[in-house]
């Protein structure tokens, strides 16, 4: 069996690329989106879904819910000041929301414990604080 699919949605294309590597880096394999049609076809092959709060080329919200409809297991990542944002996101399917700071000191160990928790990879050797995001 491969390496668990998580569909990547995030417009920005460096915070895409530092997703996708945490995936990669916690076992995982990305499949990248921009857009929510290319979400939607990430979706096909894929039960778990990171996505972007912050974007223009598509609704984050109704991103998070149209994964989390498909059955996907959702995180979803945007600026640690931005609280109404991020209950939002929580109310339309997100099973977490972190901030950028979060993933970016140290993505892959919490890419890899969210899987884990899941049941789709081993749990990590250090695991990520789950209050902080």
């Amino acid at each position: 069996m491969g390496a668990t699919r998580v569909a990547v949605l995030a417009q920005d294309l460096v915070w895409q690329e530092r997703l996708s590597l945490a995936v990669e880096r916690a076992g995982g394999r990305p499949v990248r989106a921009k857009t929510a049609p290319e979400l939607d076809r990430a979706l096909e092959c894929a039960r778990f879904a990171i996505v972007d709060l912050e974007a223009s080329a598509y609704d984050p919200l109704a991103a998070v819910e149209r994964a989390s409809a498909a059955g996907a297991r959702v995180l979803a990542v945007g600026p640690h000041d931005d609280v109404e944002l991020r209950k939002r996101a929580l109310a339309r399917g997100a099973d977490r929301v972190l901030a950028y700071r979060k993933l970016f000191e140290d993505g892959p160990a919490t890419v890899a414990a969210w899987l884990a928790g899941a049941g789709a990879v081993a749990a990590p050797s250090a695991a990520a604080d789950p209050a902080t995001g």
